[in-house]
């Protein structure tokens, strides 16, 4: 990846819980203007990761570096207009609309000086057509099905206007159609030059819509680069202890795993 421009990177970073190690002297590059799935075994540090990256979990060691500065060194408000992180478990108060919600993305723009104005409402207007989700701006949130609500937080993390959006497991619980929704919107979003990284538990949905891979398991990085390169039969043998027979998508090139089979110790 040396060649390849890096909206955020991960130094030798080590995180812990309660002391234990779950992060362990980790390097990581998010590629810019592209989608990067973080795959791999249930506890193997990818929600940890995430959340190192976006400076909600102080690193035992390391460095994590946004456009090539120290993440610990930047202000809060500047951070949060540079960086948005939507985590797995995003709950609203009730009752609030689509549209209030994506106007909390505005908060990191707006001062004592600088209130709600002209340009908050474009940016909100901007997001709700992004997320195609005008028809339904003023709907409570609990009113939507999953997918429509999931898209209602990624428009407010759109809101937040900022270049690198991270996204952990944005469509669990979700049904197929609500996750293509989602990982549709995603893509989108990458067109239009934004940098983003999600967690996900499932691996050929992470081929089919992401740029760039990375494998993890016990807490480091076991492969990453393009996942028509870095996914093989060894590699999915390694990471969740599973066979498979491996093809790939005639147009996208993208892995497509079938025959999957336990593998029996």
């Amino acid at each position: 990846m040396n060649a390849v421009a890096c909206s955020l990177e991960a130094r030798k970073l080590t995180l812990a819980h309660d002391r234990t190690p779950v992060v362990v002297d980790l390097d990581l590059c998010l590629p810019t203007g592209k989608v990067t799935a973080i795959v791999g075994p249930n506890g193997c540090g990818k929600s940890t990761l995430l959340a190192g990256l976006a400076r909600l979990h102080a690193p035992q060691g390391g460095h994590v570096l946004l456009d090539s500065s120290e993440i610990v060194r930047l202000p809060a408000r500047e951070l949060a207009r540079r960086l948005a992180l939507l985590p797995q478990e995003a709950r609203a108060p009730e009752g609030l609309t689509v549209a209030e919600l994506i106007g909390f993305g505005r908060q990191p723009h707006q001062s004592w000086l600088r209130q709600w104005s002209a340009e908050d409402r474009r940016v909100v207007d901007e997001a709700l057509a992004a997320a195609d989700l005008h028809s339904l701006a003023d709907r409570p949130l609990d009113s939507l099905s999953g997918g429509q609500r999931q898209r209602a937080w990624i428009a407010m993390i759109i809101a937040q206007q900022t270049s690198l959006l991270l996204l952990d497991e944005p469509t669990s619980a979700l049904d197929l159609g609500h996750q293509l929704e989602v990982f549709e919107l995603v893509r989108q979003l990458a067109d239009e030059g934004r940098t983003l990284a999600m967690v996900l538990h499932d691996l050929p949905i992470a081929c089919r819509y992401a740029d760039y891979l990375v494998a993890m398991r016990e807490g480091r990085v076991v492969a990453a680069g393009p996942p028509g390169e870095v996914v093989t039969r060894e590699l999915v043998r390694e990471l969740y202890g599973v066979d498979c027979t491996l093809m790939h998508d005639p147009q996208s090139g993208a892995p497509i795993l079938t025959g999957l089979r336990r593998i029996r110790e």
